[in-house]
């Protein structure tokens, strides 16, 4: 992968396969895991895609908390917890960062995000997700009251399924954000499942599958494809899915 890393904040994941107890033991028997070598990071934006089931969210989640970042999420400020679920993967890796440090930082994954509204709450820091309980707006607005207020620029960005909350036009303005948060001299590393997300120009895919990880074109994600098939032919993918047929 020909990138330049000058601007990275996060230059790649090593994992210490060496050190690792056991392949035949979770998290390492995941295929993205078990097949992990090394990641390179684009210093722009790169995706983690793939279906359900094949370690999307264990590697972003290790990433980060070997990153120092809150496994459940938010800042690295952030050092609750509402329940010890996250892997020991984070301790088998090596993080390669750039010259440079980031002025700001967040991780954010949906599956947790209540948890860290309610200790924004605690620590009476609304002021900087938008001057408003995360808690008293929709799911959607708080998420993108987040990415808006609390994401500042200059900035490491963990994200796991921002596009949870977001309706397809909050997605595009997600995607603009990111845009201008990247103009921003900031780094994104997103994993999802929308084809409207992964859609940033110049970004790297890393595609997680049975057999491993590779790299592709958003055209080539299966999320695109079978979107695109749906929508060019639903009345045919329709009579497919539902009929009665075994």
């Amino acid at each position: 992968m020909d990138i330049s890393k000058l601007h990275s904040y996060l230059r790649s994941v090593t994992l210490l396969k060496e050190r690792v107890p056991a392949f035949s033991e979770y998290p390492f028997n995941l295929p993205a895991v078990s097949a992990l070598d090394e990641l390179e990071f684009h210093p722009k934006v790169t995706y983690i895609v793939g279906e359900n089931g094949m370690g999307k969210s264990t590697v972003l989640e290790a990433i980060a908390a070997a990153l120092g970042f809150n496994p459940e999420g938010g800042t690295r400020n952030f050092n609750f917890a509402t329940r010890e679920s996250h892997s020991e993967l984070y301790q088998y890796l090596r993080t390669v960062r750039g010259v440079r440090k980031p002025k700001d930082g967040f991780f954010f994954r949906a599956e947790s995000y209540y948890n860290v509204a309610t200790e924004v709450d605690a620590l009476q820091a609304f002021g900087s997700y938008g001057g408003k309980s995360l808690h008293d707006q929709s799911h959607g607005e708080s998420f993108f009251a987040t990415f808006m207020n609390r994401f500042s620029g200059h900035g490491l960005y963990i994200m796991d399924e921002p596009e949870a909350a977001l309706s397809p036009f909050r997605q595009m303005a997600l995607l603009r954000r990111i845009h201008d948060l990247v103009h921003e001299h900031s780094q994104f590393i997103i994993a999802t499942h929308s084809p409207i997300i992964m859609a940033y120009p110049d970004a790297c895919i890393y595609k997680l599958t049975p057999e491993g990880i590779e790299t592709c074109q958003l055209e080539e994600t299966d999320h695109y494809m079978i979107t695109k098939e749906f929508i060019n032919n639903r009345e045919a993918m329709l009579r497919e899915l539902l009929s009665d047929d075994d």
